[in-house]
């Protein structure tokens, strides 16, 4: 009898925050994340989030998101706990973890929800097995064969998240 080979499922993902901190207080107020099993695209998953703090002008000139945007989108713990659901056992990915995990922490702590023990970085991986002048995910992502078109918002979370599981894909199979 053959042995059956175990799935890799990958959640792939990227946040914008009100600013750079969680332990001063900035939150999450977008997530966005792609599902991968095997490499292979099976899910997505986004939000904006209302969670009724400031977002600082520098963070705002960066991904663009206004106090107005997030006027009746959903709350903090209804995100996370979908987001939770969404990412059950998966190893998580983004561009620059420790950044976005930093913030995962803080916000999963706050509601009593479990992180899932691996997180891999693609920023991290970039530098150790790529020469570029500099490893900021778009560079990345063209540098790996990636196009960006007018349709893709840069400095948006599922956009964002999808470049970085190109990145994650293309990085994995090129070994």
């Amino acid at each position: 009898m053959a042995a059956e080979s175990k799935q890799m499922n990958v959640v792939v993902f990227d946040t914008e925050t009100t600013g750079l901190s969680p332990f001063q207080g900035d939150r999450i107020i977008e997530i966005g994340a792609v599902k991968l099993i095997d490499y292979a695209e099976v899910d997505e998953f986004h939000s904006l989030i209302d969670a009724g703090v400031p977002i600082s002008p520098q963070a705002q000139s960066v991904h663009g998101i206004s106090r107005k945007m997030l006027c009746g989108q959903p709350k903090p713990e209804e995100v996370f706990t979908s987001f939770f659901n969404f990412i059950t056992n998966s190893t998580l990915v983004a561009h620059n973890a420790s950044f976005d995990q930093r913030f995962l922490v803080a916000q999963f702590t706050s509601l009593n929800l479990p992180l899932p023990a691996r997180f891999e970085c693609t920023l991290r991986l970039s530098r150790r097995y790529l020469q570029l002048s500099n490893y900021r995910l778009e560079t990345v992502y063209r540098h790996l064969g990636g196009r960006i078109d007018t349709s893709i918002q840069r400095h948006r979370a599922l956009d964002d998240a999808k470049m970085a599981a190109f990145v994650w894909v293309e990085l994995n199979n090129r070994g």
